[in-house]
């Protein structure tokens, strides 16, 4: 019968979630910033970036034997508080106790990085699609790809929790794990931030191995007055650019000063369209 009294006592989901909500409390009332992990529904990610993190997390055996309680303690609202700055994840998650979670995860090489802005040169014209992850799909592929991608390997993830779990990934490492697929969802920029990468560069190496006859920006990239008034939801008269454009070509008239040595008011010469006449007019 002693084998049974060695097992901590079962904690109702219901419970653990009480105590979650008390334990955030208690921070607030510190005045400490929380930013606790919420889930609605099944589902942990919705968007490309943050299934992507998830898939990535499930493809190495070195984690599968933890990653299904993990899930069920994020889904159930444990993961008070996540905080994720660069080459790092804090958080605190709440068991039969709060336990603080470290995650340390190694930057991006740089021979790495460079090499994924090479491969996506040309390929990415906005950030928004970028974080969006509406990118063709070779694009967003390459950048996921497995071993070489942006994403961590195991031995690039060093993993601390304060719980008794020996295991290198306990339960509540893994919800930690999954509630950053979950902030992915709401700000993509932090998965750069977290492999120490500025997303921007992948947008600043796009075209810079065209030739300087391709790099003029083409047609389907120009907005004309139509795209501007849809995109600010404003309506552009038709007119309004020819007059700016003739009123620019007019020629600058000079009033008349009283007392100067010339009263006249200079007049534009009728233009003659000539060469010769073109080239008189710029010595001038």
């Amino acid at each position: 019968m002693s084998y049974y009294f060695a097992w901590q006592p079962y904690v109702s989901v219901a419970e653990k979630r009480r105590r979650a909500e008390r334990e955030v409390a208690k921070l607030k009332k510190r005045g400490q910033a929380i930013a606790p992990v919420r889930i609605e529904g099944r589902k942990i990610a919705k968007s490309f970036w943050g299934q992507s993190w998830c898939t990535n997390l499930e493809r190495y055996s070195d984690f599968a034997n933890r990653l299904p309680r993990g899930r069920a303690y994020v889904r159930n609202g444990s993961v008070v508080d996540l905080q994720i700055a660069k080459g790092e994840v804090a958080a605190m998650v709440a068991g039969s106790d709060l336990y603080k979670i470290k995650i340390v995860i190694a930057p991006v090489r740089n021979a790495r990085w460079k090499a994924i802005c090479r491969d996506c040169a040309g390929s990415i014209d906005s950030l928004v699609e970028l974080l969006q992850g509406r990118l063709a799909k070779g694009v967003m592929d390459r950048v996921c790809r497995q071993g070489d991608g942006l994403f961590p390997s195991p031995g690039e993830i060093k993993l601390n929790c304060s719980c008794p779990d020996g295991a290198g990934m306990c339960k509540h490492v893994a919800a930690v794990l999954y509630g950053v697929g979950a902030r992915l969802d709401e700000q993509p920029q932090f998965l750069f931030v977290l492999r120490g990468v500025d997303e921007n560069e992948l947008i600043a190496n796009a075209g810079q191995d065209l030739t300087l006859s391709n790099a003029t920006p083409g047609a389907a990239k120009v907005l004309d007055d139509s795209d501007v008034g849809a995109l600010f939801g404003i309506e552009i008269a038709e007119t309004a650019s020819s007059d700016i454009h003739t009123a620019r070509k007019q020629p600058r008239r000079f009033k008349t000063v009283k007392g100067s040595k010339s009263a006249e008011t200079k007049t534009p010469a009728k233009k003659d369209k000539s060469p010769r006449a073109s080239r008189s007019k710029a010595r001038a």
